[in-house]
């Protein structure tokens, strides 16, 4: 059998073959492994054993490499990703309206098993169906509470059955009240303190909730522009574990704490920061990677822009997304910052990229 060469048009062959190491299921039909020693081609996440890298080409999809000559892998059914591409289009559409349906019948809108969607949901988007039909209600009484006089209006606009549905979603989402958001955090208390790093001065603010605000070469009259109607507090002593775990996450990651964070987006933001959470220390992402892991391939521009909407630097790590050229690509408080932060996580080989 002839197999010639060919290699996806959408991904460089070096991070195709990574991803396969991985198995990481959100490649998953974005291109197929051919492995021309068993004439077959899977998904990038299938169990079977990995082939010799000499002897796997990368295509397209599953057309493209059937065209050369190869068949679908009957373990990982390469060819269902786009069925699977197709239910999760459906499922997100029927999760925009006001009266999302319970799991049971949104899976079997979409013909399948509620178990299965569930995983399968989740790893597109890195948020479950519940998760994601909660972030577009409040995104939409957002949306409501800048443009109705009254916050009962706007709560009755977005779909909530009760205003104290809405009052729980908003604390555990958002540590203000609906009130505040609607008027530039009045009523909210922001406590906040500009410290001393490697890097320069840092400014962290936060709610009673956990850090809202995390950013380099900013003081109180910027964290204003933000909070325009929030009172501002200097930081206090209970603050003070939250600011020091701050500094550490800087100057030593490996050790980086767990701290609370008050931050909230739409459920793409929100799954893309999800997503730069899990990037392991020393490694980096793409772009393209981080766009396709939550379903939306496509959305790489997308991904750039809720990429730099994160309010908390470091913490949600957005320094860890390159280009795919390998070039570092922006960064709201200067390259030079973002090389220095990849150097000391050990990623030698990013940080030593020309910055321009």
């Amino acid at each position: 059998m002839t197999v010639n060469t060919a290699v996806v048009r959408t991904i460089d062959a070096d991070t195709a073959w990574a991803a396969v190491l991985r198995r990481d299921r959100s490649f998953d039909g974005r291109f197929v492994t051919g492995v021309l020693t068993t004439g077959i081609y899977c998904r990038p996440s299938c169990a079977a054993r990995h082939p010799a890298r000499s002897n796997v080409r990368f295509f397209d999809d599953g057309a493209t490499a059937r065209e050369h000559g190869l068949r679908a892998c009957r373990r990982c059914l390469p060819d269902d990703a786009g069925r699977d591409e197709v239910a999760l289009a459906k499922a997100l559409e029927i999760l925009r309206a006001e009266e999302p349906p319970a799991l049971e019948s949104l899976a079997a809108s979409v013909g399948y098993a509620p178990h299965h969607f569930h995983r399968l949901f989740k790893r597109a988007t890195g948020v479950t169906p519940a998760a994601f039909a909660r972030a577009e209600r409040a995104r939409r009484a957002a949306s409501a509470l800048e443009s109705e006089a009254r916050v009962t209006d706007a709560i009755y606009e977005a779909g909530y059955s009760a205003p104290s549905r809405f009052y729980e979603d908003s604390k555990a989402r958002l540590g203000m009240t609906p009130s505040a958001w609607k008027n530039g955090g009045a009523g909210a208390s922001i406590r906040w303190s500009v410290v001393s790093t490697s890097l320069g001065p840092m400014l962290v603010a936060a709610t009673q909730k956990g850090i809202c605000r995390l950013s380099f070469d900013e003081d109180e009259a910027a964290l204003r522009q933000r909070f325009p109607r929030a009172q501002l507090l200097p930081a206090d002593d209970a603050m003070q574990a939250w600011i020091e775990g701050a500094v550490q996450a800087v100057e030593n990651p490996s050790r980086m704490p767990d701290l609370p964070l008050d931050v909230a987006g739409t459920a793409f933001q929100e799954a893309i920061w999800q997503e730069l959470r899990r990037i392991p220390v020393g490694e980096t992402r793409t772009y393209a990677d981080i766009a396709t892991s939550v379903g939306k391939p496509g959305a790489v521009r997308a991904a750039g822009s809720a990429n730099g909407a994160n309010n908390v630097a470091v913490l949600i790590p957005c320094h860890r997304v390159i280009r795919s050229d390998g070039s570092l690509g922006g960064y709201a408080y200067g390259l030079e910052r973002k090389a220095r932060l990849l150097q000391r996580e050990g990623n030698e080989s990013v940080a030593q990229k020309p910055l321009l």
